[in-house]
């Protein structure tokens, strides 16, 4: 596989988890962590129906204790504090801080053996959180102390999701056939945290039992097995710069089902991010046949 077409795979874990508001708020009122048990389950048999015929996928769960670590700690981790932030602050602040994990992406890819971080790069990646501070604008609530713990918790969790994505690189050599284990991993551990926290919900309706299996098998499923061929056999630099696609396409789906209203705001941002990303993968784009 080239490295383009491993980045092209990673970019639809973009596409896919841009998807992911809409089918959420299409799941109703099911709570967090019980539907991350739910979603992250049926990601984790997607991965394994992808290991019929292939006697030797299983092989792929003996890891190291560190493997182990970076991924489950990458996907319940980051997921727990994101949860964690909207419980306790406003979710336009805690969004905005979340999204701070494209450039760090960006940043910390500088760190990793053989990659050269360009200035085109930064400047991709500075315009997509120009772009997306701009899409939050207007949007916030105000500060209030009470949200000081959301928000060092939605900070904390880009800091997790960016050392997932650029720590698979370093582990190269896992397949990712792992993330299936990962995945289940993660269902257990959300399921443990439901139990402790949360009442059970379930989909009242054909359309939120629709939207869970959906949820699973896209954005909380295939998406994590693109993102992991991306980060490890594609430009890292430019999927991270590209990553702040998703909370503007999140808010053209929501816009689209009826959920959001456009406005100028989100047509500058567009233009910001899009020009962001285009400017970070200018030496893909341009690339000579």
């Amino acid at each position: 596989m080239t490295p383009r077409t491993a980045t092209l795979i990673g970019l639809t874990a973009i596409l896919m988890w841009s998807l992911l508001s809409v089918m959420t708020v299409a799941t109703g009122k099911i709570p967090a962590f019980q539907l991350a048990a739910m979603t992250f389950a049926i990601g984790g048999l997607v991965g394994l129906l992808t290991w019929i015929g292939r006697g030797d996928a299983a092989k792929s769960l003996r890891q190291p204790l560190v493997v182990w670590v970076v991924g489950v700690g990458g996907l319940f981790g980051y997921h727990a504090l994101y949860f964690l932030a909207l419980r306790f602050a406003p979710p336009a602040e805690a969004g905005l801080l979340n999204y701070m994990w494209p450039l760090l992406i960006v940043l910390f890819s500088s760190f990793l053996p053989g990659e050269r971080l360009a200035v085109h790069h930064i400047i991709g990646a500075v315009l997509g959180l120009v772009g997306t501070v701009l899409l939050f604008a207007g949007n916030t609530s105000g500060f209030a102390p009470g949200a000081v713990p959301g928000l060092i918790a939605a900070f904390i969790a880009a800091f997790v999701w960016a050392a997932y994505s650029v720590l698979s690189r370093r582990l190269k050599a896992v397949p990712t056939d792992a993330v299936a284990g990962f995945c289940l991993a993660t269902s257990a551990l959300a399921a443990l945290m439901h139990a402790g926290l949360e009442t059970t919900v379930w989909p009242e309706t054909m359309l939120q039992w629709l939207a869970v299996v959906g949820l699973g098998i896209g954005p909380v499923g295939a998406a994590f097995y693109a993102w992991d061929i991306g980060m490890k056999r594609g430009d890292i630099r430019v999927l991270g710069a590209a990553s702040y696609a998703t909370p503007l396409l999140s808010t053209g789906f929501l816009i689209a089902a009826g959920f959001a209203k456009a406005s100028a705001n989100i047509a500058v941002a567009a233009i910001l991010i899009a020009g962001g990303g285009l400017i970070a993968a200018k030496d893909m784009v341009l690339r000579k046949r």
